[in-house]
C-alpha cells in the first residue's frame, strides 16, 4: 500500500487536526493509498491470506456469526485485506487480525455514512462554513472523495472494532467513526477517520500529570 498525496484532502485535514470546540476537540483525518503492495506487505498480504483459509477450514458454515461465507470468495478476501493492510499503514504498531477484522468491516452506503456524519459533525459543520463559506463540510468531503476514488464506483466500509482495540480512540475519546471508500477499478481506497475528545477529561489527565511532576519534584528535593 503506498500512501497518496491529494490537494483536495490536504485543507480538510488542516481543518479537523485538532478543532477546538470548547469542551471537545475534534479529530479527523482522510489518507489515500494506492493497493500495491510495498516493503513488507506481500509478506503481509500472504500471512493474512492463510490466516483466512486456516480459519475456513477450521469453521462452519452452520455458525451465525462466521463470515465463512463471505471470505468464500478470493475477491472478497482480496478485498479484506486491502482494507487490513491499510490499517497497518495507518497504525502500525496496531495488530489487526484479518477474520477479526471482518467482524468489524461492514459494508455500508453514503446514506448512512452522511447520517452518521451529519448526527456527530453538526458543530464542526458550522466551524467549517465560518471558517471557510461556500460548501458545506461535508459537500467539500464528498467532492474530495469524488476526485480520489470516484464515489459512484466505491464500495464503502465501515469500521467498529471493540472500545479496547480501537486504534482511532484516544484518552478522553467520547465517540469515534472510521470508514474507508474502495475503489476496485482503480485500486485505490481511502480511510476516513474521526473522533470526539472530552477537553475536560484530558485536562484533568493533565492537572494529574503536572500534579505528579511536582510531587516528584518535592520529593527529589528532599533529603531521606
Amino acid at each position: 500500500m503506498k500512501f497518496l498525496e491529494y490537494t483536495p484532502l490536504d485543507r480538510i485535514n488542516d481543518f479537523l487536526s485538532e478543532l477546538n470546540l470548547g469542551e471537545r476537540t475534534i479529530k479527523g483525518r482522510l489518507e489515500a493509498y494506492s493497493c500495491k503492495h510495498t516493503g513488507t506487505d506481500k509478506k503481509l498480504s500472504l500471512s493474512l491470506e492463510n490466516e483466512i483459509l486456516d480459519y475456513l477450514g477450521k469453521s462452519s458454515d452452520t455458525d451465525s456469526s462466521s463470515p465463512v461465507e463471505f471470505l468464500l470468495s478470493r475477491s472478497s478476501r482480496k478485498t479484506l485485506i486491502y482494507l487490513v493492510l491499510t490499517l497497518y499503514h495507518m497504525y502500525p504498531d496496531y495488530d489487526f487480525s484479518a477474520v477479526k477484522a471482518h467482524q468489524f468491516l461492514t459494508e455500508e452506503s453514503w446514506d448512512t455514512f452522511k447520517q452518521i456524519f451529519d448526527t456527530n459533525m453538526l458543530e464542526a459543520s458550522k466551524e467549517w462554513i465560518e471558517a471557510y463559506g461556500g460548501s458545506s463540510l461535508l459537500e467539500t468531503i464528498y467532492k474530495a472523495l469524488d476526485e480520489v476514488v470516484k464515489l459512484s464506483e466505491c464500495e464503502i466500509y465501515s469500521y467498529n472494532p471493540d472500545s479496547d482495540a480501537d486504534p482511532f480512540l484516544e484518552k478522553g475519546a467520547i465517540w469515534s467513526f472510521s470508514f474507508f471508500f474502495y475503489n476496485r477499478k482503480l485500486k485505490r481506497v481511502v480511510s476516513l477517520s474521526f473522533c470526539c475528545l472530552s477537553n475536560l477529561v484530558a485536562d484533568g489527565f493533565a492537572a494529574d500529570n503536572l500534579c505528579y511532576e511536582e510531587d516528584g519534584e518535592i520529593f527529589d528535593n528532599m533529603d531521606i
